[in-house]
C-alpha cells in the first residue's frame, strides 16, 4: 500500500504540468483489428515521420519535397491540382516511389479539400501527421476582375488562404496525435507591411474591419474589405491572413496540444512559377532587377532549403514564429554575384543560410489578436469548418479518474450556487441576463437537495472538518478597512419603541462574548429577561467547538429535542432582549432545545 501511496503521490506531482499525461492521451485497450492496422501501419511508413506538403509538383513545394526525401526520415504525400504534370515531374527529377505518395486537390473547392482529407486519412492508416506544409497559391495581379471558385469565392482567397484554413482543421486531430508535430505557412513579404517590401509597394495588404468577411465573402463580394477587386492586394491580403492565422492557432492550441504553428518568408523566388500570369517582359527582366540592383533574389533550391529547415531542424519546432533569414542581401556580392548568375546563398531579402535563421519582427496587423480572432471566426463560418474542442490531457489512472469526477461535480456544485433563479448576472446594459428554464429547475433542484444533505450528514462533516482544520486566524475574518475595534463591549440599543416615543430612561443592552462553558445548558438560561439586565450570548463558532469536542471525546453524540417551554411573554412597554440565535416566537436560544449527552 505505501508503495502504491508512492506512485500516486507522484502523479499528482506531474499532473499540473502542461502536457504531462500527453504520452498516455490515446492508451487503449488493444484489440485484434488493431494490432492488424499497428502492423500494416508500421509496414507503410516505418520510423518515418509524415509530411504534406501542398503545392509539390513545381516550385518551392518541389523543392522542399526533394529535401525533405533526401534525408531518407519521412514519408511525403505531395497535395498537386495536376495528378499528370505531378507524375512527369516526378520522373524528372527522381522522386522515390516508396516515399512520395502524389494524391489529386483542387484548393478552389472545399468539397475538393476535405476529399483530400478523407483520402489522406485512409492512407495513413493510423499514422499521425507529422508536417503539414501551407505552400500552395496563386498570384493573379493583372487580371482586371475576380475569378470565382466552386464556392462562389474570390479564387485568390479560396486558393492561398480559405482551403489551408479548412485543411488545417480537418487534419488537427492527427497532428495531435503526433510527438512533434508542425504546421507552416509560406507568408510573405508582401503581407508584413513592416518592410520595404511590404509597407512601401501599393497596394498594401489591409483587412480593415472585415467587412467582405462579415458579408459571407460571396460573390460579388470579391475582397476581404469589401472594396472592388485588385489582384495584387487579393494576393497580400491572403498572405496577411495566413501570418495572422499562424499566431491565431499558436495562442488557441499550441499549449494544449504541442502542435507548433509558424510562418515564414522564403525570399523573392523572381523566377518562380507564381509569376506565370505576369507579362513577359516582367518575367524576363524582374529576376534580373533583383539579382543585381536590389540583391534581393532567391533561387527555388535556396529556399526549398529554407522550408526545408523550417520542417526538419531542431530549433525550429518553436511555435508563433516568423521565420527568416538574417545576413544582408548585398553584402559580399560584388564580382562573384556577376560570376554566378546571382546565385549566391545569402541573396535573399531575408539573406543568409542555414546558421542564420532568426525570429522576425511582425507587423503590427499581423500581431492585432483581436481582428485575428475575428478572422478565424469568419473563416470557420465561410468554410464550416470543424475544430477540436480542447481540454488538458489527463491521466487515465482509475484513481485519478474518480478525484477528477467529484471535482468536476463539485465545481458544478459550487457554480450553481452563483445561479440566483431570475437573476444570474447582469448584461452590457445593465439588465438582468435571462436563463433558461432548464437552469431554473436545475438550480431550484440542487438547493432542495443541498438542503437536505446539509441538515443531516452535512452538518456533521463540517463539525469534523472544523475540528481537523482547526480555527481560521483573525487576520482572514477582517480586512485593512475594517474599523479599529475598542476593547469596551459591544453595546445595542434592544429597546423597542413603544407607543410613548419620549421615554428615553431605558439603558442600552449590553452584549458580551464570554467563552462556552460546558455548563451551560438550557435550563441555566432565563426564561424571561428584564429590560437592564445583561445576557451571556454564546457564539456560533464557540458552540460548535464545544460539540465537535463532545464529538471526540465521547463515543456516540445523541440530541434530545425538549418540548418548547416558557414562553417569552412581552408587553408593548418592555423592551426583548437580543439573542443572535433566539428561533421564532421564542424568548431564549434554539441552542436550548438540545443537550449533548
Amino acid at each position: 500500500i505505501e508503495l502504491k501511496m508512492k506512485y500516486l503521490f507522484m502523479l499528482l506531482k506531474l499532473a499540473p504540468a502542461v502536457g504531462a499525461f500527453k504520452f498516455m492521451a490515446n492508451w487503449k485497450m488493444p484489440m485484434p483489428q488493431d494490432v492488424a492496422r499497428t502492423e500494416a501501419t508500421a509496414e507503410r511508413f516505418g520510423e518515418k515521420k509524415l509530411a504534406i506538403i501542398t503545392g509539390t509538383s513545381s516550385g518551392l513545394g518541389k523543392k522542399t519535397a526533394l529535401s525533405l526525401l533526401r534525408t531518407g526520415e519521412y514519408h511525403v504525400i505531395g497535395a498537386v491540382r495536376d495528378m499528370d504534370k505531378m507524375a512527369a515531374v516526378a520522373e524528372v527529377d527522381e522522386f522515390p516511389e516508396e516515399d512520395f505518395t502524389p494524391m489529386q486537390v483542387e484548393l478552389a473547392s472545399f468539397d475538393s479539400v476535405r476529399d483530400f482529407c478523407k483520402q489522406v486519412d485512409e492512407f495513413r492508416l493510423d499514422k499521425s501527421i507529422d508536417r503539414l506544409i501551407c505552400n500552395a497559391g496563386v498570384y493573379q495581379p493583372s487580371l482586371p476582375h475576380a475569378k470565382w471558385s466552386a464556392d462562389n469565392i474570390e479564387q485568390t482567397m479560396s486558393i492561398n488562404y480559405l482551403s489551408h484554413f479548412l485543411m488545417i482543421s480537418e487534419f488537427m486531430p492527427s497532428l495531435m496525435k503526433s510527438k512533434e508535430a508542425r504546421v507552416i505557412m509560406v507568408g510573405s513579404v508582401t503581407g508584413n507591411d513592416n518592410t520595404v517590401g511590404g509597407g512601401g509597394v501599393y497596394p498594401i495588404a489591409d483587412l480593415h474591419e472585415l467587412e467582405g468577411f462579415k458579408a459571407g465573402l460571396k460573390d460579388p463580394i470579391c475582397m476581404a474589405d469589401g472594396y472592388s477587386f485588385d489582384g495584387a492586394k487579393a494576393y497580400k491580403d491572403s498572405k496577411l491572413s495566413l501570418m495572422m492565422l499562424s499566431n491565431t492557432l499558436h495562442a488557441k492550441y499550441n499549449k494544449l496540444t504541442g502542435v507548433a504553428f509558424s510562418s515564414i518568408y522564403p525570399g523573392c523566388i523572381a523566377e518562380s512559377p507564381l509569376f506565370r500570369e505576369k507579362r513577359g517582359w516582367f518575367r524576363q527582366y524582374f529576376p534580373v532587377f533583383m539579382k543585381f540592383i536590389t540583391g534581393g533574389f532567391v533561387g527555388e533550391e535556396e529556399a526549398g532549403q529554407r522550408l526545408f529547415q523550417v520542417a526538419h531542424d531542431p530549433r525550429c519546432g518553436k511555435s508563433g514564429v516568423y521565420w527568416s533569414w538574417n545576413g544582408g542581401p548585398r553584402e559580399g556580392r560584388g564580382a562573384e554575384a556577376l560570376e554566378k548568375g546571382g546565385q549566391i546563398s545569402g541573396g535573399g531579402g531575408a539573406g543568409g543560410g542555414w546558421n542564420s535563421i532568426f525570429e522576425n519582427d511582425q507587423s503590427a496587423k499581423v500581431l492585432d489578436m483581436e481582428l485575428a480572432m475575428n478572422l478565424f471566426k469568419y473563416s470557420t463560418e465561410v468554410t464550416k469548418a470543424e475544430w477540436p474542442d480542447l481540454k488538458q490531457i489527463t491521466s487515465p489512472c482509475p484513481t485519478l479518474n474518480v478525484v477528477g469526477a467529484v471535482s468536476k461535480y463539485m465545481i458544478a456544485k459550487e457554480e450553481m450556487k452563483r445561479i440566483r433563479v431570475g437573476v444570474p448576472g447582469f448584461g452590457a446594459d445593465g439588465k438582468p441576463i435571462e436563463i433558461s428554464k432548464f437552469k431554473k429547475r436545475q438550480a431550484i433542484a440542487d438547493k432542495m437537495v443541498g438542503t437536505v444533505v446539509g441538515n443531516t450528514v452535512g452538518r456533521g462533516f463540517k463539525f469534523i472538518g472544523k475540528r481537523l482544520l482547526g480555527r481560521l486566524p483573525d487576520e482572514a475574518l477582517k480586512n485593512s478597512l475594517d474599523l479599529k475595534k475598542t476593547d469596551e463591549p459591544l453595546l445595542l440599543d434592544a429597546e423597542i419603541n413603544s407607543s410613548d416615543e419620549t421615554s428615553s430612561d431605558r439603558s442600552p443592552v449590553s452584549i458580551a462574548e464570554p467563552s462556552l462553558s460546558p455548563e451551560m445548558t438550557s435550563e441555566k438560561i432565563p426564561a424571561e429577561v428584564s429590560d437592564n439586565e445583561k445576557i451571556v450570548v454564546p457564539d456560533q463558532e464557540s458552540l460548535e467547538d464545544e460539540i465537535a469536542n463532545q464529538i471526540f471525546s465521547e463515543s456516540g453524540i445523541k440530541i434530545e429535542e425538549k418540548e418548547k417551554q416558557n414562553t417569552m411573554s412581552t408587553d408593548e412597554n418592555s423592551a426583548s432582549a437580543i439573542d443572535f440565535n433566539q428561533g421564532p416566537g421564542t424568548g431564549h436560544s434554539i441552542f436550548s432545545h438540545m443537550k449533548i449527552m
